[in-house]
């Protein structure tokens, strides 16, 4: 039986783990790059997530995480598509293993991020998403902007 609950800082390693294999599966390759992300950002979502900034949630089956999603907490201006919210949500992380996917998991993880977003009153939440994905957010109530990016390389 498959069972949602929400992550904790505890969780950290774990919703690594799923942030890399999401780029993975996303054609990215697995090297020292990754490696760099999930050092940095295994201490980053542990806090986040104490400091109420980061909220994830992995479902399970028989003590098993066979899939995850998070929403993070931006500070924002308030902008004509949410006038008066000074948060933006962000969905990240949605990961489901190999074996889990096309059962409606995504969209249940997704559910519960845009209620949490409701909740608190935020109007706007954003994502970036691979080809392969788009139908999938699309169908949760997603649609495409014009946003852009400025992105300084890295080196590993």
């Amino acid at each position: 039986m498959l069972e949602t609950r929400t992550a904790t800082a505890a969780d950290a390693g774990l919703i690594t783990h799923h942030r890399r294999r999401m780029f993975v599966d996303a054609g990215r390759a697995d090297n020292q790059i990754l490696d760099v992300m999930a050092r940095n950002f295994e201490p980053w979502v542990a806090k986040a997530i104490a400091d109420g900034k980061y909220i994830g949630w992995l479902t399970s089956e028989d003590g098993r995480v066979v899939a995850g999603a998070g929403l993070m907490l931006l500070d924002w201006a308030p902008h004509p598509l949410d006038p008066r919210s000074t948060q933006r949500g962000y969905l990240l992380n949605v990961y489901v293993e190999p074996d889990y996917r096309r059962k409606k998991l995504a969209s249940q993880l997704i559910e519960l991020a845009l209620a949490e977003a409701r909740r608190r009153k935020i109007r706007v939440v954003s994502l970036h998403s691979t080809e392969a994905g788009r139908r999938l957010y699309e169908s949760n109530g997603f649609r495409r902007t014009n946003e852009m990016f400025y992105v300084e390389p890295v080196e590993p």
